[in-house]
């Protein structure tokens, strides 16, 4: 039986269920790695002392930020990690908030701040006025425009190599009168019909003229003339047809 291997994303390093606020300021200024000097340096003190940090002036700031946050009520707070009732006194150096409560003042006051600690992956590359169904979608969409490409690549590609095909075996008859080549000649213009994703007997106005000019890129197959001459045999054919052939019959 295979062992599954431990999933490193299950769980954030950084994360905690609750922080004192001196903990979540140090974590978004990206501070851990001095989490012990600062908090030995800091002691009881809710704010640090104003020269104590002066390296890193917004750690104070973002202190002072998360801790009138949770005295104004913007930010539900509680007393060693256990949530308290409305009206109870916390003394300042045990006041703690926790970690979802932080994640949704974050989002709501601060909504181009995306700390490590509090926002995966997803998360801090996706804009602010972005949700996350808004982020699939576009997602999803993209996924589709780049499968469309790759068939039109694909469909090129086909393109070329018949290109190069014919050129291999051109021979010096005159290729508006040689049947093999006529044949060639259809086979690419229902080809460029296909990439440009036109149905056969529906193709649109303004088709043809976008048909051709792929056609005449194909210079030792096709000529202005020879094109037209293909192009005629088709309909007659009956290979392909204008949307308003009926109606426009003599412009085909």
């Amino acid at each position: 039986m295979a062992i599954e291997q431990y999933n490193n994303k299950s769980c954030n390093a950084l994360e905690k269920p609750y922080y004192k606020p001196i903990e979540v300021a140090l974590r978004w200024c990206n501070l851990i790695e001095y989490e012990v000097e600062i908090l030995q340096k800091c002691g009881t003190s809710i704010i640090p002392d104003i020269v104590a940090f002066q390296q890193w002036p917004c750690l104070r700031v973002n202190v002072e930020k998360v801790y009138h946050a949770a005295l104004n009520g913007e930010l539900p707070h509680g007393r060693d990690g256990r949530t308290i009732g409305d009206g109870d006194h916390v003394a300042p150096h045990r006041i703690t908030v926790r970690h979802t409560d932080l994640k949704t003042w974050m989002a709501t006051y601060y909504p181009d701040q995306k700390p490590k600690f509090l926002f995966d992956e997803i998360e801090r590359t996706t804009h602010a006025a972005i949700n996350i169904e808004t982020f699939q979608a576009l997602q999803a969409e993209r996924n589709g425009l780049k499968a469309k490409l790759d068939k039109a690549l694909i469909a090129h590609n086909d393109l070329q190599r018949e290109n190069k095909i014919i050129e291999t075996n051109n021979d010096a008859r005159d290729p508006d009168i040689n049947t093999s080549r006529r044949a060639q000649q259809h086979e690419i213009i229902l080809a460029v019909i296909a990439a440009l994703e036109f149905i056969p007997l529906e193709i649109p106005d303004g088709g043809k003229a976008r048909i051709k000019a792929v056609c005449l890129t194909r210079k030792s197959l096709f000529t202005d003339d020879g094109f037209k001459k293909a192009w005629q045999e088709g309909l007659d054919k009956g290979l392909f047809k204008l949307i308003n052939s009926d109606k426009f019959s003599q412009n085909q």
